[in-house]
């Protein structure tokens, strides 16, 4: 492989992982505002055995299981024939990637955010609705800011296990992500522990300016 070839895979594992971190904000957040702020204590204990209940299985088996959902004789191209709808071509893409890194990373999200939203007082909603707020400014002043350092926190789980999966990229991907490069180096046939070592410092710079962010945003806090 060439230098231009390395480069393109720390890109598109740097690209996926921040996707699948914001796919899984923006699932996150209304699910567990649901979770804190509205269900009933039944209707929350049902909502959290669900959210964990995916944990309780092997990693192995929930990527498995979606690659089987997705390839191309797979359920989903199989219901969609069902109901004349035309196939797709997911399997063995980015896409593919995305769609089972948002999946078996959201309870990551989840919980933290979940924990933010909980925390915050209900006289803080009361007052800025006694202030003459109305419910999106009170959404968008008050509780937002409060559950940032929850996204923030989540946001380390999901982009730091994306970043460093190769697993995943290399079942459901048919690809290479920096991971895939350092394990063939290491434990393939390349045998190059310096290159190994070098091309390892990538996720780990990308992972120190992205901590040094979290902190600035009090997302340490909130976990």
């Amino acid at each position: 492989m060439n230098n231009a070839t390395y480069r393109t895979i720390a890109l598109r594992t740097i690209g996926i992982a921040a996707l699948v971190t914001l796919t899984d904000a923006l699932i996150a957040f209304p699910f567990a505002y649901y979770m804190a702020r509205l269900a009933s204590r039944r209707t929350r204990t049902l909502l959290f055995v669900l959210v964990l209940l995916p944990l309780w299985s092997s990693y192995l088996a929930r990527i498995y299981a979606w690659r089987l959902i997705l390839a191309h004789d797979g359920a989903l191209n199989w219901s969609l024939a069902k109901l004349g709808l035309p196939t797709t071509g997911v399997a063995y893409t980015n896409t593919a990637m995305w769609i089972v890194f948002s999946y078996v990373w959201l309870p990551f999200m989840i919980l933290p955010v979940y924990a933010a939203l909980e925390r915050i007082p209900d006289s803080y909603v009361e007052a800025s609705r006694d202030l003459g707020a109305k419910g999106w400014t009170t959404f968008r002043r008050v509780v937002l800011p409060l559950a940032l350092p929850g996204v923030v926190a989540g946001s380390i789980f999901t982009f730091s296990l994306t970043l460093g999966d190769y697993i995943t990229p290399t079942l459901v991907g048919n690809t290479q992500f920096i991971g895939n490069v350092v394990y063939r180096n290491v434990l393939g046939l390349s045998h190059d522990l310096p290159f190994a070592a070098a091309y390892a410092t990538i996720p780990l710079l990308v992972m120190g300016v992205y901590l040094t962010l979290a902190k600035r945003a009090g997302a340490f806090e909130a976990l």
